[in-house]
């Protein structure tokens, strides 16, 4: 018999929203940098969207349903176990918009950096997810 944050962490992966697919079909199969994410993962209490346990990066897609004061507790949460927390704002998602807020910044990993040019292939790729995918 499975676990709870299993079972949890199944049902999650299942029913997620169509913007954590688009997030999750770019950085699926090793597609940034080589680096291998994994999506709804159980870490403590939480789960986190999107993490590559190599380097201890967590990405998090935050809708309009949010609570910045959950996100905080989250956040020191994840960072107090050694993780680096990355936000990314749905709508910086959705919309392709050139203008992003990600541009110009930079996540280290492993001494390589994942560019906002590589975030933001998750917007340009976002009309190449296969309807009803559930990968």
């Amino acid at each position: 018999m499975h676990s709870p944050e299993i079972h949890r962490a199944r049902y999650l992966r299942n029913n997620m929203t169509e913007t954590e697919r688009r997030v999750w079909s770019r950085l699926r199969n090793r597609q940034v940098h080589g680096y291998k994410f994994r999506r709804q993962v159980p870490v403590g209490p939480y789960f986190v969207d999107f993490l590559c346990w190599s380097d201890r990066l967590a990405v998090e897609v935050d809708g309009p349903l949010h609570d910045d004061r959950t996100d905080k507790l989250k956040d020191e949460y994840l960072k107090a176990q050694g993780f680096r927390v990355f936000r990314v704002p749905v709508g910086d998602v959705d919309d392709s918009v050139p203008a992003s807020p990600l541009r110009g910044e930079a996540i280290p990993l492993r001494g390589e950096a994942v560019t906002a040019q590589d975030l933001q292939a998750i917007s340009c790729n976002a009309h190449e997810l296969p309807s009803g995918s559930r990968k």
